[in-house]
């Protein structure tokens, strides 16, 4: 089976283009379909020969926080008759990514070993725009294995701060 990037790329890059006036709604509905898409019941569900198209796309609908609008059950109608439930989760990173390179944004994952603030998170974010000289969606995720600091990652780019990583460092600089 090819690639779920390479299966992907033409329905983001699909709705990409229809959905050029709200892209902002559109990644919000894509990302409710990504997260019920991401289960694997539901997966194992579709892939049964036994159950039809429209059960499947009556359990994804059921399972969404708000109903979708025309644009998106048509895309999910398309997703579903080609079987490409699975690559929905792609679909959607490679739709944000699009989306992103249009307004100049990018996401971020910040890694820190303890909570962050909301004004520590703000500051946070100005110095990371500055850094990175693009404006920043950042995402929080607490991993107490960093001891201390932060780890940024922003598309490929990884900026790591954290004590883990020094230690790390040391350690090299110790056995070598």
């Amino acid at each position: 089976m090819a690639e779920l990037a390479t299966i992907a790329r033409p329905y983001a890059e699909a709705l990409f283009k229809a959905a050029r006036a709200d892209l902002a709604a559109t990644q919000g509905w894509l990302d409710g379909l990504a997260g019920a898409a991401g289960s694997d019941e539901l997966l194992q569900f579709a892939a049964n020969p036994k159950v039809e198209a429209e059960q499947v796309f009556d359990l994804v609908g059921s399972v969404l926080k708000s109903p979708l609008p025309p644009q998106g059950v048509n895309f999910l109608r398309t997703v579903i008759d080609n079987d490409r439930l699975a690559a929905l989760p792609e679909m959607a990173r490679q739709f944000r990514l699009l989306a992103n390179g249009v307004s100049g944004s990018a996401d971020a994952l910040i890694q820190s070993a303890f909570p962050i603030g909301e004004a520590e998170l703000a500051a946070l974010v100005a110095t990371l725009e500055q850094r990175f000289g693009r404006k920043l969606q950042a995402s929080v995720q607490v991993d107490p294995e960093l001891i201390g600091g932060v780890r940024v990652t922003v598309g490929d780019e990884v900026l790591d701060t954290s004590v883990k990583a020094r230690l790390d460092q040391m350690k090299m600089a110790l056995t070598a």
